[in-house]
């Protein structure tokens, strides 16, 4: 838990509240900060398995799965090939548009775009953000010709990749996963501009509907479609897969977070409520799911 990346704040509340629930359910489960510890120490401690709630880089992103894979350590989540390619939203949509899955039309920026021609090509509004940026850090709505510049300006300064998307207008719904199944999906509704940092971790005007109100047959159809999309990139043991609803109810993907929020403002928890599975039971599942390689 912890680590250094942008999203170290979240990561430390998800840490805290997962050791707690570990603890709660007679697991001997104890915190380590790869930020402020030594991966030494992680070896020395003799651990039978690590549960990963790094969020955004450095833990996310098949670092430290790598170097669990190579101290033996069993750990939870994808695997590094998958970790690596999931943080990555400009190769994720690459890899999804070649295996025929249903996206937004998107580009990579450069500070040579012509910004014109990009929102011509997308359309207005559009989003952008940053390639390997998680928790919608860095991320703009634009509705400007003229609001791309700073748009790409700020998420630059996260990551050297950026890229721009055509905006989907509809339904936004997110899809956690558990083993081998998805979870029942999630309607996101915020008065914010879009679902943003504030929104998805501290704002008390975020709505979350579950079961989300579609038809059955159309929630199990988008739900195929999201774990066929995590399954895509060779993710494994729980995740979660976010999309939009277009107006004529077609699913469109957005990304797949490898390791999910677990704060109490965190989405697959509770999917995992409307399932029956408490918050100690999802921790104990995920736990038993650690694997090396």
């Amino acid at each position: 838990m912890g680590g250094r990346s942008a999203e170290r704040e979240i990561s430390l509340k998800s840490g805290a509240m997962v050791l707690a629930a570990l603890k709660r359910s007679g697991v001997d489960a104890h915190a380590f900060d790869p930020r402020d510890q030594r991966l030494e120490e992680l070896a020395a401690g003799k651990f039978e398995r690590a549960f990963i709630a790094l969020h955004g880089r450095f833990g996310e992103d098949g670092t430290v799965q790598g170097a669990l894979e190579y101290l033996g350590i069993p750990y939870t989540g994808s695997g590094v090939m998958a970790s690596a390619l999931a943080m990555d939203k400009w190769r994720t949509k690459l890899l999804w548009h070649a295996g025929g899955m249903p996206t937004p039309a998107y580009e990579l920026l450069t500070p040579q775009s012509d910004r014109a021609q990009v929102a011509t090509r997308l359309g207005l509004p559009l989003m952008v953000k940053p390639a390997s940026e998680g928790s919608s850090i860095g991320m703009t709505k634009v509705t400007s010709v003229e609001a791309l510049g700073a748009a790409y300006e700020l998420a630059a300064g996260y990551d050297k990749a950026v890229i721009a998307e055509a905006f989907i207008e509809g339904v936004e719904l997110t899809a956690g996963i558990l083993g081998d199944e998805p979870l029942p999906l999630i309607r996101l509704e915020t008065p914010r501009t879009f679902y943003d940092y504030e929104a998805k971790y501290f704002a008390d005007d975020t709505r979350y509907t579950c079961p989300c109100g579609l038809p059955e047959s159309q929630e199990q159809r988008v739900r195929q479609v999201a774990f066929a999309a995590f399954e895509l990139l060779g993710c494994g043991g729980w995740g979660r897969v976010d999309l939009m609803l277009d107006r004529a109810g077609d699913p469109y993907l957005l990304e797949v977070n490898t390791v999910p929020g677990m704060t109490d403002h965190s989405l697959v928890p509770m999917a995992a409520r409307a399932k029956g599975i408490s918050f100690e039971d999802l921790c104990v599942r995920i736990l038993e799911s650690a694997h090396v390689g």
